[in-house]
């Protein structure tokens, strides 16, 4: 299992160690499950494959929400048919929550969506439905995106069902041999990054792809759900901010989002961190690695 923040080069990394190692690989990102969200989630392309099979990417409509129950059972069948082929899956994202759901087995909450409060929170900002989740669930609170919407309208009607969100309980696992490789950079160099990839997202035509999202029959509130990348490109279409704002908000989000994936994964004391791209000075590195990976 490969993890680590948001432009730090995990799909470059992942696809490289399936071609040593006979892998395929399996993305654990909340967004890149969704069809039409290329650019802005950074989603692999056929090519940068070099014919490596993905899995659990570009599956489902961003019309409806693809939860972490989802996530387990596409991966889960995915792990299935690797295995089959006699291959190594390589589980790839920055997804906290998908990559636990994995590694720990973890029992998930089975509550049914409930459409009239979704609705009813959808029209509340992220602050308002943060205090309403604090309210019901203090300790949900404590660990929760604050600034994800999704998240917080999922913790919240499961709460509103459970009367609190259960702890996430995992199950044994005696048939799989997990490791988890984190990938580590500098804050100067992942700032970087994060600058250049969001550059080459808007001139490669981010806010065009978010206008495609609209013309499908999203809402704009919808669009807001699905990332900063998609927020404020349609704040910017709607004429609320300026391309240089666009820009440097959707910058400054995606630091701060790193820097929450880095407390979420911090977290792991399992986690075996390397400092990105030492694999590209070390070849034996690739002759010892399928030992850490799944």
């Amino acid at each position: 299992m490969i993890l680590g923040p948001t432009a730090s080069g995990k799909s470059a990394l992942a696809v490289k160690i399936a071609k040593k190692i006979n892998g395929e690989v399996i993305s654990a990102d909340s967004r890149q499950v969704y069809k039409g969200l290329d650019i802005g989630s950074g989603k692999i392309t056929k090519k940068e494959m070099v014919g490596i099979p993905h899995y659990c990417l570009d599956i489902f409509s961003p019309k409806k929400i693809f939860t972490v129950v989802d996530f387990k059972k596409c991966a889960e069948k995915a792990i299935e048919k690797i295995f089959a082929k006699n291959k190594i899956p390589i589980i790839v994202g920055g997804t906290g929550l998908y990559i636990r759901a994995i590694v720990d087995n973890i029992i998930l909450p089975e509550v049914k969506s409930n459409w009239k409060l979704r609705k009813e929170l959808e029209k509340k900002t992220t602050e308002e439905m943060f205090a309403i989740l604090k309210k019901l669930d203090p300790e949900r609170a404590k660990n929760i995106d604050a600034k994800n919407p999704r998240r917080l309208i999922r913790a919240i009607e499961i709460a509103e069902k459970l009367g609190r969100t259960p702890k996430l309980m995992s199950m044994s696992r005696r048939d799989l041999d997990i490791g988890q490789i984190g990938i580590k950079l500098p804050d100067e160099i992942l700032k970087k990054n994060i600058e250049k990839r969001i550059k080459k997202m808007l001139k490669d035509g981010l806010a065009d792809e978010t206008k495609k999202l609209k013309k499908t029959g999203l809402s704009w509130k919808r669009i807001y759900e699905l990332g900063f990348e998609y927020k404020y490109p349609a704040l910017f279409l709607q004429n609320k901010i300026s391309k240089n704002e666009m820009l440097q908000k959707i910058i400054i989000e995606n630091w701060q989002y790193a820097k929450r994936q880095m407390t979420w994964f911090k977290r792991d004391k399992r986690i075996k961190w390397i400092n990105f791209p030492i694999f590209s000075l070390f070849p034996r590195f690739f002759s010892s690695i399928s030992q850490f990976l799944l």
